[in-house]
């Protein structure tokens, strides 16, 4: 299956299924040198595994990587790193009552019409559980960040209809929906509550911000940075909606309000406001990237709604087995690690941009 590939420089390929052995990930590119252990990993796939709270599926999954090459003596080789994280608890015989059923909001009949045949177990390769193997090479990616002292963040900006007012990162990481707003985590979980009850699901915004990115990163055409963010916020299963900065408000905006006034503070050129996002034409000015990624609803409800099969009759669904009630919380890694991993990658391909880097690089004057 081609699709499976992502980056230039800091190379990806996925593989796996929801309901097959396991799922994993090869990294190709990642700098030698590196400290790196299962540990380092295992605390971000600890942060989107399943079963943690009243909102995410029961699925019980410890998510354990292993690292089976690129690592020697507790540094990476520069060689490509293989990790692999195995499912122990599929149900797979939940999905038997609807093998030859396309379920409303899903990739299934659009996986069926490119392949002709598809996994009907959680999904297949369309299962969020492919994320896993995204975080796991996420993970590698944000300690490189902060060995050049970047730091990403993510969190869950609103929650149906309750977004956080404050930002308090520390928050964030202490409530189930991973709202950076105690309020809000509490409106936010009385209004999933209430989903639960009514057998239904919500969507929410994923709010991204990347600390300490320098400037001159990316490309002012077809390479551009944010163009890059969006194609990996983008990929990653039930984003429907992506932006930068103020995004879909600087429509309405004017360009007096909109435009970042340039200033000097400290001795380093930098922004008065941050409209922008921190990136301009395709390339980073050196202030906070600031990136939002909407997701839809859940699209497995235990509601009955109406399908076709295989055969194209119409006939009722309705969907029995573990899922989430609303993706947010646990998409929430996914972003911080999707956008890592593109930051990563255009940081390397960035190093070959100027000639005197080139030069200064290799011990020559110029």
């Amino acid at each position: 299956m081609a699709g499976s590939v992502f980056g230039n420089q800091f190379r990806i390929m996925t593989f796996g299924e929801s309901h097959g052995k396991g799922l994993g990930v090869t990294i190709d590119g990642c700098p030698a040198g590196l400290s790196l252990c299962e540990e380092d990993i295992q605390k971000f796939l600890d942060r989107r595994k399943p079963g943690q709270s009243a909102f995410t599926t029961a699925r019980k999954e410890a998510d354990a990587v292993e690292i089976l090459s690129g690592v020697f003596e507790g540094r990476t080789t520069g060689t490509p790193i293989a990790l692999l994280i195995r499912n122990k608890d599929q149900h797979s015989k939940d999905y038997s009552n609807i093998c030859d059923k396309f379920r409303p909001g899903h990739a299934d009949y659009g996986f069926f019409s490119k392949y002709g045949f598809r996994d009907y177990r959680g999904g297949g390769r369309s299962s969020g559980r492919e994320t896993a193997a995204r975080v796991a090479a996420g993970a590698v990616a944000i300690k490189i960040l902060e060995s050049m002292g970047i730091f990403v963040h993510a969190y869950a900006r609103s929650i149906g209809p309750v977004t956080a007012e404050t930002v308090d990162l520390e928050e964030a990481k202490k409530n189930p929906v991973c709202m950076p707003d105690a309020k809000a985590a509490k409106m936010a979980g009385e209004f999933l509550e209430k989903c639960i009850k009514d057998q239904d699901s919500a969507g929410g915004v994923v709010e991204c911000v990347v600390t300490g990115m320098p400037a001159g990163v990316g490309d002012p055409v077809f390479g551009k940075l944010d163009a890059l963010l969006a194609q990996a916020i983008m990929s990653i299963g039930a984003v429907k909606g992506f932006e930068v900065g103020d995004g879909f408000l600087s429509a309405s905006s004017t360009g007096s309000r909109n435009n970042d006034a340039f200033a000097v503070r400290e001795g380093r050129i930098t922004t008065l406001t941050n409209h922008c996002g921190g990136i301009l034409g395709g390339i980073s000015n050196g202030e906070d990237i600031v990136l939002r990624a909407a997701f839809k609803p859940t699209p497995s409800i235990a509601r009955e709604q109406q399908t076709v099969n295989e055969a194209g009759e119409e006939l009722p669904i309705t969907i029995h087995g573990r899922h989430d009630p609303i993706i947010v919380p646990r998409a929430v890694v996914v972003v911080e690690t999707m956008t890592a991993i593109t930051l990563v990658d255009a940081l390397l391909s960035n190093m070959g941009a100027r000639l005197d880097a080139i030069i200064k690089f290799y011990g020559r004057e110029l």
